[in-house]
């Protein structure tokens, strides 16, 4: 082996020590040749800088927990996790992912720890999505048109009251699902509405559309709610009228012809 290689493996062997360190600095020795003053500074400065991500990624999950209960969960995240992307950005993605596949819950987790994680998550991407509204377009009949979902707007399904937990409310027990739409408006603030199942699905329909008209998606719910067609079609463009204004849905016209 050339000293060169030697080097090399010698200096990933000790960046590998250091990284293992740096997430466990608890339980893994420390590399040899670095004096603990240097040492101290690095730990602090990595898991200071990861926290401080998740902490404003997750502001209300963050504000259930005391702060040795708190440090605990980074510090999971940290050892246990291996993030895919090196970029401090997708740091609240990776930590939602550990949450949901890796991370055994303790006692003083909440039992919507991570429904509420992910509905914080989604506002976080929301926010600093570089997608765009396109300008609105002028339809002339609604019920002609075709509808289709903002790419800035998710229609989400929750078993816990996610949007009003905070410190002053925490719910032991699911109840009835939880509706929201969440979404970026032409102002680029990001904003939430609750719905229900039917309104739901309708978002759904709306979503994978690629050709159908809102009168031919309000006619598909009406026969999968099992109601009347004529009373869904009135609500429903109502309901589609208040998205458009809202900028969650977007209306093109029909191609000619149809």
């Amino acid at each position: 082996m050339s000293d060169s290689a030697a080097r090399d493996g010698s200096l990933r062997e000790t960046q590998l020590a250091m990284a293992s360190y740096l997430r466990n600095p608890l339980e893994v020795p420390p590399p040899e040749g670095i004096e603990p003053r240097r040492l101290k500074i690095y730990e602090d400065l990595v898991y200071n800088n990861i926290e401080s991500f998740i902490s404003s990624g997750f502001p209300v999950l963050h504000s259930l927990y005391e702060a040795p209960e708190w440090e605990a969960l980074v510090r999971a995240f940290m050892q246990q996790h291996r993030c895919h992307s090196p970029y401090f950005l997708e740091i609240s993605q990776e930590f939602l992912q550990f949450l949901m596949e890796d991370f055994q819950a303790r006692d003083c987790d909440p039992p919507f720890m991570t429904e509420l994680a992910h509905y914080e998550w989604v506002e976080l991407a929301l926010d600093v999505s570089r997608e765009t509204l396109p300008e609105p377009s002028q339809v002339r009949e609604l019920a002609a048109a075709v509808p289709r979902l903002s790419p800035l707007a998710w229609s989400l399904a929750y078993r816990y009251p996610v949007h009003r937990i905070g410190p002053g409310f925490r719910p032991e027990d699911a109840a009835e699902s939880t509706y929201l739409v969440v979404y970026r408006d032409r102002q680029d603030k990001v904003r939430f509405l609750e719905t229900n199942a039917a309104t739901a699905r309708l978002l759904e329909l709306v979503r994978d559309n690629h050709a159908a008209t809102a009168a031919e998606l309000l006619a598909q719910l009406a026969g999968e709610l099992g109601m009347e067609q004529g009373a869904v079609q009135a609500f429903g463009l109502e309901q589609l009228q208040g998205f458009v204004d809202d900028s969650v849905v977007l209306f093109t016209e029909a191609p000619a012809g149809d």
